[in-house]
């Protein structure tokens, strides 16, 4: 029986260009469906940081996905500036029916050969590799723009809180480092790790640090 995913994504992550390497190693009767978001939407809906706003998280993740890129054989080239603003690149993909091959054009336009995520000379120079005409033309399309605001609303429904993420059949599954457990899920093969997460996520809390809101300063 066929199952159908969402992929939540944005092109600012460079754990989204990891993990949309290994979406092939899904099981077969599983379609999914790309659903880029502005990561910056989730952060503010959630009151969180991002990766780049906490200094030693920032360092953090430039080791750890540089790591992981050797590791599997995948190019890794940062670009020049990030974060960087990602709506163009969102909403070019989005104009182009968020297919994975434009996806893969617009990862490696910004992972593998480092150019700039939102300047305009590189954005033509992405639009070109895209066949796409006239960039701003899609990616001022209303409907493009709707279009990625309903991806972000319907992330928000369903729980996702960071890119990228996987979520199947009410499950959500969010990092590059949840891949494996959601293959193995997926098979059958987690030996109810994720029911059991499920379940302690379900229990009352003993303790609740008091949270500030960041607006309130």
């Amino acid at each position: 029986m066929a199952r159908a995913a969402d992929w939540y994504f944005d092109f600012i992550s460079p754990y989204a260009y990891l993990q949309f390497a290994r979406l092939p190693e899904l099981p077969d009767d599983v379609t999914v469906t790309l659903r880029p978001v502005l990561f910056a939407g989730l952060l503010e809906h959630w009151g969180q940081l991002g990766p780049a706003e906490i200094p030693m998280k920032r360092v953090h993740t430039g080791m750890v996905t540089r790591w992981r890129a050797e590791a599997r054989g995948l190019p890794f080239r940062p670009p020049p500036r990030h974060p960087f603003n990602p709506l163009a690149l969102l909403r070019l993909h989005l104009a182009l029916g968020a297919t994975r091959e434009a996806a893969d054009v617009v990862f490696r336009h910004i992972w593998a050969e480092g150019q700039d995520g939102e300047a305009p000379e590189s954005l033509a120079r992405l639009a070109a590799k895209l066949g796409v005409a006239d960039l701003a033309t899609a990616i001022n399309d209303p409907a493009v723009k709707a279009e990625l605001r309903s991806n972000g609303e319907a992330a928000i429904a369903a729980g996702v809180y960071g890119v990228p993420s996987l979520a199947i059949d009410g499950q959500v599954f969010w990092g590059d480092d949840m891949f494996d457990l959601a293959l193995a899920w997926l098979e059958g093969r987690d030996n109810g790790i994720v029911a059991e997460g499920m379940a302690l996520a379900a229990r009352p809390a003993a303790s609740e640090r008091r949270r500030a809101r960041r607006d309130s300063a």
